[in-house]
């Protein structure tokens, strides 16, 4: 079966929920866990550098916090469940490629994910994560709906 699953997750209600569908699907399989969040780099457009250093780093600073204390809670479910997890956060402006990459990295036979996450229209525009690991990943994923 599965040994190590990657589960990314946004902190939307869903990806939530995927979280959660994910570590009782590892409990059941004896797979250690790797949670993954994705932090998006800073996007602004300005001709004065010193206003972009102060924003850029407060930016940077809270979506680190926020991520880490989001990891910590559900690591510490994990943890709960008897479920060996680490976590993981990291800046990527491709998300999904990060996702994919990751995946790689850590040795994971298996991605669970949620069918999407907070992007609503864009990711209907532009097309959401979870479709483009779906095209891109050659290990397989399971979709939470």
């Amino acid at each position: 079966m599965f040994e190590h699953m990657l589960v990314p997750t946004d902190g939307s209600p869903l990806s939530t929920t995927a979280v959660e569908n994910s570590l009782a699907f590892a409990k059941e399989t004896g797979a250690k866990v790797t949670l993954l969040t994705v932090i998006e780099p800073f996007h602004i457009l300005s001709a004065n550098a010193e206003q972009l250093a102060g924003t850029r780093s407060t930016y940077e600073e809270h979506a680190k916090a926020e991520a880490e204390k989001h990891l910590a809670g559900l690591k510490e479910e994990a943890g709960s469940m008897g479920v060996a997890c680490e976590a993981v956060h990291v800046v990527s402006g491709e998300p999904y490629q990060c996702i994919i990459d990751t995946a790689v990295e850590n040795n994971c036979d298996l991605i669970t994910m949620a069918s999407h996450g907070r992007r609503g229209v864009s990711a209907l525009v532009l097309g959401s994560v979870t479709m483009k690991v779906l095209t891109h990943s050659k290990i397989p994923v399971l979709v939470y709906r």
